[in-house]
C-alpha cells in the first residue's frame, strides 16, 4: 500500500537504510498518527522481525507474543523464552541466519507496553544492543510507541546502558493539510480544500480518523457517521485514547478539560488555580507527558515575560470531543448536520481555523518569505483597550518584525470595508502601545477565500489564503 505524504519521515528511514553503520531509531508520536503503518509499509522488504506489545498485558503474556512472532518469522518451532534476555538471545540467532548484506530491520512496536514493571525488558534491550546490535552495520533496530513520554524518558534520555545509544529519532506529526488532500485523493474521496479544512478542524491530521471517511458524503455527514450516529466507530475514542497512553490518566484528563475551556491557554499558575491543586512534581510530569504525546503545546509570550509559559490544548479531536461530542446526550445520525444549519459549524470553525493556522506555521512562514528566520508564535488579547483588541496569531520574528495575523474562515471572499480597516489599525496600535515593542508591526490577513476586489488593503501587508496553507 502506498505511503501518502511523509516525505521528510521517509527520508529519515531511507538514510537509516543507506547508512554504513548500525542504526538504532526511536519512532514516537501521538496515538493514531500512523507510526506503525509508515514503518511497516516503507520498510516492508527489509523487516526480518516485528513484534507489537499488547496493552495492559502481564509480562509472561508479552513473552508469549514474542515466541509466537519469532515462530512466524522463522517458520519453525522455537524454544520458549523464559525471560527477555533469553528472548533477545533467540532474536540474535534469527538475525545471524540472514546472509545478505542489506540492512536488516527489527521493529519493536508499542515498546512501552512490552516494558512492564519488573519485566527486565529495558535491561535486556540494553544488553542486546550494546553486545550485538552496535556491532552489526547491517542492522536497523526500530523501537516505536504512542506513549512518547516513555520513549523519551526511558530510552532517549536514559542514564543507564541506553544512554546516547539512539542514533536517530523520528517524531511523527499529524498530516498537514496538503497531506490530507493527497490522502483523500488516494482513496477517491472528492472534497475541495474548504471541506478538507472543515474536517481538519475536527480530526486534525490523524490518518486513523480520516480512514473512516466514506465516499460521496459531505463533511457534515462524515462527522455524524464517525461520532454521533448509533454505533459510530469513534464514539468511545476519547477514553480509549488517554487510557491507553497513561497508567493513571485522571490528572491528564483534568488538565485537558481545564485547558479546553480557555482557547488562549493558561499559565501553570492559572492552571493550578483552575484545578485547585498545589504545585508539585506530579502536575509538572503530567504536563510534560501531555506535551510529549502531542495533545498540548507550550509557548512563551514575549509580551508577558514574567508570566512564564502558556499551556494550550491543541489536539483537534480532544477539543471537538469536549465541546460537542460529550454534550451530545443520545446517538443522532443527523446531529452535526442539524447543528451546522443552526450555525454550530460556523461558530466552531472560526476558532478552529485559528488552530489550523497555528498548526501550519511553516507554510505561513514560507509564504511570507521567512522560512529561515527564527520565530515564536502565540495569541494575544488586550487587557486595557476599549474597545478590546485581540490578535488571532502573533508571529514574532528575529528580523525585528512582528506579524499580526487576522484569521478568517469564510466560504466567500472576505470584504474589508473602512470600518474593518480601521479596526485592524486599532489592533496594531493597541499591540504596540501595550507591549512596548520596538519591532516593526505588519498586519497579515489569512482569509480562507481571499478578499473581495474592492476591499480596503491599506493596513494589510500580506494576504494568505487556503492555497498557501495547502503548500507542501
Amino acid at each position: 500500500m502506498e505511503v501518502v505524504g511523509r516525505k521528510a519521515e521517509k527520508a529519515v528511514l531511507q538514510r537509516c537504510l543507506d547508512s554504513a553503520k548500525p542504526e538504532f531509531l526511536a519512532v514516537y508520536g501521538r496515538r493514531r498518527v500512523g507510526k506503525t503503518f509508515l514503518v511497516r509499509e516503507y520498510l516492508r522488504d527489509q523487516i526480518v522481525f516485528a513484534l507489537t506489545g499488547a496493552a495492559k498485558t502481564p509480562y509472561q503474556q508479552q513473552l508469549r507474543l514474542f515466541d509466537e512472532a519469532l515462530q512466524e518469522w522463522t517458520g519453525r518451532t522455537q524454544p520458549r523464552a523464559k525471560d527477555w534476555f533469553e528472548a533477545f538471545r533467540l532474536l540474535k540467532e534469527h538475525i545471524k541466519h540472514f546472509r545478505h548484506q542489506r540492512k536488516k530491520v527489527v521493529f519493536l512496536d508499542e515498546v512501552p507496553w512490552l516494558a512492564t514493571q519488573r519485566s527486565g525488558f529495558v535491561a535486556a534491550l540494553d544488553h542486546f544492543w550494546n553486545s550485538f546490535g552496535a556491532t552489526r552495520p547491517d542492522l536497523l533496530l526500530i523501537i516505536c510507541g504512542s506513549a512518547s513520554s516513555w520513549i523519551i524518558d526511558s530510552v532517549i534520555k536514559d542514564r543507564g546502558g541506553l544512554h546516547n545509544r539512539i542514533t536517530r529519532q523520528l517524531w511523527i506529526e499529524p498530516f498537514t493539510l496538503s497531506e490530507c488532500e493527497a490522502y483523500y485523493r488516494s482513496r477517491g474521496i472528492a472534497l475541495n480544500r474548504f471541506q478538507i479544512t472543515q474536517l481538519y478542524s475536527v480530526l486534525g491530521g490523524i490518518p486513523y480518523y480520516m480512514d473512516y471517511a466514506d465516499k460521496g458524503l459531505s463533511p457534515e455527514q462524515i462527522i455524524d457517521s464517525m461520532f454521533f450516529a448509533k454505533g459510530a466507530p469513534l464514539s468511545g475514542e476519547f477514553h480509549n485514547l488517554y487510557g491507553s497512553l497513561f497508567k493513571n490518566p485522571a490528572r491528564h484528563l483534568r488538565i485537558v478539560e481545564a485547558l479546553g475551556k480557555r482557547a488562549g491557554g493558561l499559565t501553570q499558575q492559572q492552571l493550578l488555580a483552575e484545578l485547585k491543586i498545589k504545585p508539585g512534581g506530579s502536575i509538572t510530569k503530567a504536563l510534560r507527558e501531555l506535551e510529549q504525546c502531542g495533545f498540548i503545546c507550550r509557548w512563551r509570550d514575549f509580551t508577558k515575560p514574567r508570566s512564564g509559559h502558556i499551556y494550550q490544548l491543541t489536539d483537534f479531536y480532544t477539543l471537538f470531543y469536549l465541546k460537542h461530542i460529550r454534550p451530545a446526550a443520545l446517538p443522532d445520525a443527523a446531529y452535526w448536520q442539524t447543528l451546522s444549519r443552526k450555525g454550530g459549524w460556523n461558530a466552531w470553525q472560526g476558532i478552529a481555523f485559528e488552530r489550523v493556522c497555528a498548526a501550519h506555521i511553516p507554510q505561513i512562514k514560507a509564504r511570507l518569505g521567512i522560512a529561515g528566520v527564527h520565530t515564536e508564535a502565540f495569541g494575544w488579547r488586550s487587557r486595557a483597550a476599549a474597545p478590546g483588541a485581540q490578535i488571532d496569531l502573533v508571529i514574532s520574528r528575529d528580523d525585528s518584525i512582528v506579524d499580526l495575523c487576522e484569521v478568517k474562515f469564510t466560504a466567500k471572499p472576505l470584504a474589508v470595508d473602512a470600518v474593518y480597516d480601521q479596526a485592524l489599525t486599532h489592533k496594531l496600535e493597541t499591540f504596540r502601545e501595550e507591549t512596548g515593542t520596538k519591532k516593526a508591526l505588519h498586519t497579515v490577513m489569512i482569509s480562507a477565500s481571499g478578499l473581495t476586489p474592492k476591499s480596503y488593503r491599506g493596513a494589510i501587508q500580506a494576504l494568505l489564503t487556503l492555497d498557501d496553507l495547502f503548500a507542501e
